[in-house]
Order: structure tokens, then sequence, then C-alpha cells
């Protein structure tokens, strides 16, 4: 008899568990149920960048998590067939307005590229090499070129990842579901029961898990991109993405769009409005170095939530008492690059029977949900 297994979220990280539940089941040994009812989702809404070596951050646990996210792309891609309009490698440029700064960070970027293969190679870049690498900018900034950076458009990712879940065998359910105090969960088809279940539901997950009296310590973070329209004959699909200090990162993607983004709003809540402040203060960002840039581009703006711990660092694992309820959140702001390592390894466990050895990554469940 097949197992039922139920993954509650088709964010970042539920979209890959679900993918790799179907892909690593060769005996179809497992019946699995994806709900997601889309409602302010951040992977849907993001379009980001994978390129955690140079980051500011020092947790020692995201990094390594990070760093190994980053690399476990290349598996993914090939395993799930995403084509270059889901995941580019096209190199990342970051900066720093101190030149010193840009010196230090180049030293330790050298060292971190001699045992990380995923950097593939480092380069220092004046201001004229960063416009000769991104011709449309009016004023580029000096910076450091990481080739193993990518780009990811965060819908399509998902949309691409759900669909080769199916074609496993793997049911997507558009619903919200909800647990009852037993732990069945309320679908349209009443209470069902479910052999294990994943939740990955984002900045939702506190509401998720209060049927089962447990406090998970996240919350809410809204963020804003914009799309605009560039008509020039030096812009392109190919060209790699600018990771300015202190600022929006400036993403070159296909058929003339560029995004700028994202916002870090911690008062937005759920509230998933756009808004004209943050379409303007992104505008302004993107203008400090691309001159030319006008209000009349821009031709939407995407809403997401995030959500975030009080630590900045995500966490994955089961919940305290019960192994059969598996469960990763709190990505902030990296989400697009730790989330499918993340999904992955729900998978596996599933799969496999057994719970990973994960300390290296995130610290104990129970520091997160009470």
């Amino acid at each position: 008899m097949q197992k039922r297994i139920a993954v509650i979220g088709g964010g970042i990280i539920g979209a890959t568990a679900a993918f790799y539940l179907g892909y690593l089941d060769q005996t179809q040994s497992l019946s699995v149920t994806l709900f997601d009812d889309d409602l302010g989702q951040a992977t849907k809404a993001a379009s980001g960048i994978i390129s955690p070596w140079l980051s500011k951050r020092r947790n020692k646990r995201w990094y390594t998590l990070a760093k190994e996210g980053a690399s476990f792309y290349r598996k993914l891609v090939t395993d799930a067939n995403l084509g270059t309009n889901v995941y580019q490698q096209t190199g990342t440029i970051v900066t720093r307005k101190d030149p010193n700064d840009l010196d230090s960070l180049f030293q330790e970027a050298e060292i971190k590229l001699r045992h990380t293969p995923a950097m593939r190679s480092v380069a220092l870049l004046s201001s004229q090499d960063v416009g000769k690498r991104l011709p449309f900018l009016t004023n580029p900034p000096a910076g450091i070129l990481v080739e193993g950076g990518a780009k990811i458009d965060g819908l399509r990712f998902v949309e691409a990842l759900l669909d080769q879940a199916q074609k496993r065998h793997v049911e997507i359910s558009r619903q919200r579901v909800f647990f009852d105090e037993s732990g069945k969960l309320r679908t349209s088809k009443g209470l069902e029961s479910f052999d294990k279940i994943i939740i990955a539901t984002g900045a939702w997950m506190k509401g998720t898990l209060k049927p089962l009296n447990y406090l998970v310590k996240v919350r809410p973070q809204k963020g804003q991109l914009i799309d605009l329209t560039i008509k020039s004959k030096h812009y392109g699909s190919h060209l790699p993405v600018l990771m300015p200090e202190s600022s929006s990162d400036i993403i070159p993607f296909e058929h003339d769009k560029l995004v700028v983004g994202a916002t870090h709003e911690n008062d937005g809540g759920f509230d998933l409005k756009p808004t004209s402040e943050a379409r303007n203060r992104l505008l302004t960002n993107a203008k400090a170095f691309d001159q030319h840039l006008q209000m009349d581009q821009i031709d939407r703006v995407r809403v997401g939530t995030r959500a975030y711990t009080d630590d900045f660092a995500p966490f994955f694992g089961h919940l305290p008492d019960n192994p059969n309820i598996l469960l990763g959140g709190g990505l902030g702001s990296s989400g697009l690059t730790t989330g499918p390592l993340i999904g992955y390894f729900l998978a596996r466990a599933v799969v496999e029977g057994q719970l990973g050895v994960w300390d290296k990554y995130t610290k104990p469940i129970s520091h997160y949900i009470i």
C-alpha cells in the first residue's frame, strides 16, 4: 500500500520537495499531494540572485547552507531539466562604496575561490570594466565579478518544478488546508490522514501550526520589486547581475525586462498592495546607475511576503515531538539560494525513511518552534 504524503505550501521549499518526492520515489510507493493557494507567496513574486559567497553575513550555519545551496543548483537544473529562462549562470558583480573595502573583499573572494568550485572565478573590475559588461548603465561602479553567480525567475522556477512533479504522479491541489487538533488535515474532501507531512508555508507557518498548539517564531516581511522595460541595443539576458552595496539589486532578464529590488519592509505584514513609496525608492536606487530610467518604463510592481526569524536564519527539521511532520522555513531574503536544498533534504528524509544530520546547517527546531 502506498504511503500518503502531504506537502503544504508550493513555494520554493514545497515545490522542490514535491518534485524530489516524485523524482526519488522510483518504486512509486508514495502517494504525494501538494496543497497551495498561491496567496502572497514570496517565491512567485521574486526574481533573485544565487551568489552568497561575498555576503556580509557571518552566521556560519547560514553560510554553509547558502554555499551548498548555490552548488546544489547544478544538480537541480539537470534533474528537473530547467531552462535558461528559469535559471541562468551569467555572473554577479558585487560592489563596495569604499575602494579599500572593495580590495579587502577581493582578497576574501580569492581565498574562498580556492575551496569553492561553484564560484568558478573572480575578477576585480574598474568602473570602466563594469560598464563594458553592463553597457546600458550610465554610471557603472567598480566591483568584483563572480563568474559562478546566477539569476533566477521565482515564478518560472516554481511552475517548472510543479510541472515536472505532476509528470511524476504528484497531485497539485489549489486550496488552503488546516490541521485539526488530532493532526489530520481539513481539506475540501473533509478530514484526511497522511503518513508524513511537509510544512512549507513561509510567513503563514504560525497559523498553520496553531491548531497543534505550537508557537512558531517567524514574522512576515513585505518585499516589493519593479519590472521595467529597457529598449537598448546594449541590453540582453546574457548580462550579469549588479549587486550594489546598500542599494537595490539590478537584474537583467530576457525580453527587455529589468528587475530592480527588493524592499525589506518589516511593518508591511501580509499586505500585498504595491506602494508608490517603494516604487519611487526602487527607481531612484536604479537611476543612480542608469540615469536614463524613467517612471513610464515600469511595467508592474510585484509584492510578496517573506518569513523571517529573530536570528535571520532558516530552519528545518521535524516537530519536536512528532517525526512524521517535517517543516522548513524562515528563509528571509536568501530563500532562492537556501530553499531548494532544504526541500531536497526534507524529500530525502521522507523517501529514505530517516532524518538527516542537519546541525551544521540549522539550529535545533526547538529554537524556532515551541
